[in-house]
């Protein structure tokens, strides 16, 4: 059962989304042609031809425009094909040859489909009252004059529905405003004395889905004269070219889709007539012209209608953006007075909450937080900061854009809905991928007006085995009592908030600039050296060998002649040139470990453990050590450096063993951006007091006496660490052992060879 509604509900949202642009239907007050150019040749027509030309659609498949047209006509026509926008020649009046030399007048509209298919739309030239270019004129400036007068923009949207219905006398026109939510209200209406009125009621997302929407985006006006006509089939269905059925995404004459007729004969409509507003190409809204029985209005009076309402909406746009003129002055003022504090404080976020006004003025909110470097910086009321903490990993995980906004935060995050007196609404911005400044507003209870149960916006009705998706049939008023949601964030507050982010970037940025020149100095200064250490190296490495080989050469050449003493220091001069050497070596791969760490590549860390303990087999082999390893994991790091690490901190596990035989593990686990791995042994251990000075440079806890080596192995340990941005520490007692712990950032392709199961693999024993 449960299987079964998880069904109907994905095939609800596939009805909710089906593709109604892709039409073989037609309304029956038009003609359709599908023609194939360059010839004009109909690859497809509609279905009703006899009525006008006297024969069957399969007789005038493969006839050509000219055939039809007044050859007169036929020259202009083509000459404004070739045009780009082909408006200038829509609406053309041509003369359909009927029968015989008998001709009647259509309104013809051309246009091309999105894929390029050129389509004729043929209305009939009903004898209409039209309105004359200067009549037309005096009525767009009267609207204009009235909007000049008017004082809000509830006035302005009035204004427009008034205007319209007067042009085209349907019985109802009303303004539609779309809400960020999807959802849309009636904000202005004109209608007769006798219809009930829709004004300020919600209608739910539903009522217009998306595919709607993007159809009122590329075709501004709609027509619907008798919404109980019979659509009209095309003939062939599908195009003979593409074979597929034809994108009529552009048409005027397409058939609307069945839930949409039985929407209007719901609410009592037999024709339809509406009007798109855009903005920033974005469907803003809009004008539904209703009327009770059919009404068929043509072309050009629908053209006067949608320029009417674009020059109004023009007006409407300008009013929209100007009436919060006076707010939007008072933020640019306290955003500049923000960067003129942060500029002057030592730290920015001081300039944004220690003065007036401060953060919270900037978008009228009763709480604000700046997380930066993990710390919180907090103003007003607002969530604890453990909750904050929780918040901002949601943040990472699920924002992208420059900024986040909601009045409803417990809808997407509901964690929300414990702190909601403080922050049901959240306008957040990135500083950085881990930095945010967040502003806060408490829930408001509200109540809205519905046009009908939106939680039963439509009707699921099967059968025969189909789904069918049905829209509601009651559009009484009902109240809904709106909870976790706060007072909406302002446009104008969020292009504050945005501009507040450049400048705290310019900033943050600004001082990073100064200490990149310190770190440049640094580096420069760090730069010498290596050079320094290298050329000093190499350059030291000549006179050593000569040592060597001068003192070994005196022992063999007088070897009869020297006696014991002589002997034993010729030894120590040996030896010292083997340290000394083996010192050398060491500065030089401590020198070149950043320089290697430049390209890291997927690196099984598994490979470079092999390799290490390849290395030390002998010595693994003489001392009967046990190694043992965690499943390891595929990291991004320099494979040779991961090598040395482990050959550097195994090997000392193995130097410093005590009397029982070394037993070594190397254990990894993954953290939430990082690898933790850990070198555990049952060695002499290390005393707590120097856990931090074993990893400097040349710095020894026993004598060379005890233990050999040169001081160095721990510190290029660090710096391969440092180099992969990650961290190494020891943590150990004497005669407990120690046990060496590195993190390096998690990254590539992670594996694990046990599907996450721990197990031991003994690898040498």
């Amino acid at each position: 059962m449960q299987t079964d509604l998880k069904l109907q509900n994905i095939n609800v949202i596939s009805l909710k989304e089906a593709p109604i642009h892709l039409s073989s239907q037609i309304q029956p007050h038009g003609i359709l042609l599908v023609l194939e150019e360059p010839e004009l040749r109909i690859l497809q027509i509609s279905n009703n031809t006899f009525s006008v030309f006297g024969t069957t659609p399969e007789n005038m498949l493969g006839k050509k425009l000219e055939d039809l047209v007044d050859p007169y006509q036929m020259e202009g026509i083509k000459a404004g094909l070739l045009q780009q926008n082909l408006d200038f020649i829509n609406p053309t009046k041509i003369w359909i040859r009927k029968k015989g030399d008998e001709y009647t007048v259509f309104d013809a509209i051309f246009h091309r489909n999105p894929e390029g298919v050129l389509i004729l739309e043929l209305e009939p030239a009903i004898s209409q009252t039209n309105i004359p270019f200067l009549s037309f004129y005096h009525l767009a400036r009267a609207s204009i004059n009235r909007l000049e007068s008017s004082k809000n923009l509830r006035e302005f949207c009035q204004i427009i529905v008034q205007e319209v219905r007067q042009m085209t006398e349907f019985d109802r026109v009303m303004l539609y405003k779309f809400d960020e939510d999807g959802h849309g209200s009636v904000v202005a209406e004109a209608k007769i004395d006798a219809l009930e009125s829709y004004l300020g009621l919600h209608y739910p997302e539903s009522d217009i889905p998306r595919p709607a929407r993007k159809l009122f985006v590329s075709n501004s006006i709609r027509l619907i004269p008798d919404t109980n006509s019979q659509p009209i089939q095309l003939f062939p269905i599908n195009n003979p070219v593409t074979g597929r059925s034809i994108n009529l995404t552009n048409s005027h004459l397409r058939s609307a889709a069945n839930c949409h007729i039985e929407y209007l004969h719901n609410m009592g409509v037999g024709a339809s007539l509406t009007i798109s507003l855009i903005k920033d190409q974005k469907l803003w809204g809009l004008i539904a012209c209703h009327h009770q029985t059919p009404k068929f209005v043509s072309y050009e009076l629908r053209k006067s209608c949608e320029f009417l309402g674009r020059v109004i909406f023009a007006e409407i746009s300008a009013k929209e953006e100007t009436e919060d003129y006076d707010y939007r002055m008072n933020l640019t003022h306290i955003q500049s007075l923000l960067v003129e504090y942060m500029s002057q404080s030592d730290h920015f976020i001081d300039g944004l909450v220690k003065n007036q006004p401060n953060l919270l003025d900037l978008t009228n909110a009763q709480g604000a937080a700046v997380c930066f470097g993990g710390n919180y910086t907090l103003i007003g009321e607002t969530p604890k900061e453990e909750e904050l903490n929780f918040l901002v990993e949601w943040l990472k995980h699920n924002i992208e854009d420059e900024i986040f906004y909601t009045d409803s935060l417990p809808s997407l995050y509901p964690d929300a809905i414990g702190f909601k007196n403080y922050a049901s609404g959240l306008l957040a911005i990135p500083i950085s991928q881990r930095n945010y400044v967040l502003w806060f507003r408490p829930e408001v209870i509200q109540t809205v007006n519905w046009g009908g149960d939106p939680n039963k916006a439509f009707e699921v009705n099967q059968s025969q085995g189909n789904l069918r998706l049905c829209p509601r049939k009651s559009f009484e008023l009902w109240k809904e009592t709106v909870r976790l949601t706060s007072l909406p964030w302002q446009f104008v507050e969020i292009k504050a908030a945005l501009e507040l982010r450049k400048a705290i970037v310019n900033i943050v940025l600004r001082q990073a600039d100064e200490l990149a020149q310190l770190a440049e100095d640094l580096e420069r200064s760090n730069a010498e050296l290596k050079k320094f250490a290298y050329v000093a190296s190499h350059d030291l490495q000549e006179p050593l060998n000569q040592v060597a080989n001068y003192v070994q050469l005196l022992e063999m050449r007088y070897h009869e002649e020297l006696d014991a003493d002589a002997k034993e220091f010729i030894g120590y001069a040996v030896e010292g040139v083997s340290l000394m050497q083996t010192l050398i070596d060491d500065v030089l791969a401590y020198s070149k470990v950043d320089t290697q760490a430049i390209a890291f590549q997927v690196t099984e860390v598994d490979t470079a453990l092999q390799r290490a303990l390849s290395n030390l087999r002998k010595r693994i082999s003489e001392t009967g050590t046990i190694i043992t390893h965690d499943p390891l994991p595929t990291v991004m790091a320099d494979s040779t450096q991961l090598m040395q690490l482990f050959l550097n901190l195994i090997g000392n596990a193995i130097k410093f063993r005590s009397d029982k035989p070394p037993e070594i593990h190397i254990g990894a686990e993954r953290l939430e951006d990082e690898w933790l791995f850990s070198v555990r042994d049952n060695g002499i251990g290390i005393d707590p007091q120097f856990s931090d000075r074993i990893f400097i440079i040349f710095q020894r806890l026993h004598t060379r006496d005890e233990y050999p080596g040169t001081g160095m192995g721990l510190a290029i340990c660090k710096k391969i660490i440092e180099c992969h941005r990650g961290r190494i520490w020891v943590e150990s007692e004497i005669g407990q052992g120690a046990t060496f712990y590195f993190t390096i950032p998690a990254g590539g392709r992670e594996r694990d060879r046990r599907n996450g199961r721990k197990t031991e693999n003994h690898l040498f024993s």
